[in-house]
């Protein structure tokens, strides 16, 4: 058999993957077969709704935007050192990932908190951070800074070493080969890297609960929102639940789109 022959579709293999893909499409689809037109309606006229879609929107932008402005100028440094120092950490940051959301929001509590490692000094400055919009911007940026810094350093190591030094000599400051050369190069990896710690934050549920609480129109979130409807009516955790799943699948759009024409503007 030729390297260029296909392998038929029918293959165990293929049969297995498509089993897969059925298991992820499912569940999405028995969600969207089990409400109504008038549902939806009284859903998105519920008064939880438009509080928690638009708490959701504001912190999740503010949180990325967070992330983009501290996250870039450490994935370069970790994407080009090779020092011990840049080694360790990148597992520091790698440790949010693999810690129960919950486990991070009670060791938020246990920073920030009026008894916790910063409460003193918080208090001295009249600042409260738990319970409040900060909290919930704080959980967010937490639990998905190290989706965008990984994938951000990943891209940055793509940008070859050559094309910074020529700029240099070139003329070029070091923050100005960085923007007009290393930026561009890694473009793609950065929308792309954005994007998944938007999505991160966008359904970040048990840091969320346990740090800023589920206050209607102050701390309660989308993913907060469905679990109040779930223990009151299912179906209006339904249609919120559709809400925010097609936010999901907007948010995928948009990165395919952007990561295709950040790649096409970095060729």
């Amino acid at each position: 058999m030729s390297f260029g022959a296909r392998v038929p579709a029918s293959t165990p293999g293929a049969l297995l993957g498509m089993a897969l893909v059925t298991l992820l499409i499912l569940p999405l689809m028995a969600l969207l077969l089990s409400t109504s037109v008038a549902d939806v309606r009284a859903g998105l006229a519920h008064p939880l709704f438009a509080p928690a879609l638009w708490l959701s929107v504001r912190t999740t932008l503010v949180s990325l935007a967070l992330v983009a402005l501290l996250g870039t100028p450490l994935a370069w440094w970790l994407a080009t050192s090779s020092s011990r120092a840049a080694h360790i950490t990148a597992v520091l940051v790698e440790i949010p990932i693999v810690i129960p959301p919950a486990v991070v929001g009670v060791a938020l509590l246990q920073t920030f908190g009026q008894r916790g490692l910063l409460g003193p000094a918080l208090d001295s400055l009249a600042l409260r951070v738990p319970f409040t919009e900060s909290a919930v911007i704080l959980a967010q940026l937490v639990v998905s800074a190290p989706f965008f810094v990984q994938a951000a350093a990943n891209a940055f190591r793509k940008v070859d070493a050559d094309m910074m030094i020529v700029a240099r000599t070139l003329g070029a400051s070091q923050g100005s080969a960085f923007l007009r050369v290393a930026v561009p190069v890694a473009l793609p990896g950065l929308v792309a890297g954005a994007s998944l710690a938007w999505a991160r934050a966008l359904g970040e549920f048990g840091a969320t609960l346990l740090f800023a609480g589920n206050m209607t129109g102050k701390t309660q979130t989308m993913p907060l929102a469905i679990y109040s409807a779930l223990e009151a009516d299912v179906r209006l955790a339904v249609v919120f639940s559709l809400v925010l799943a097609g936010v999901g699948v907007l948010l995928l759009a948009g990165i395919r789109v952007a990561t295709a024409q950040a790649a096409r503007g970095a060729a």
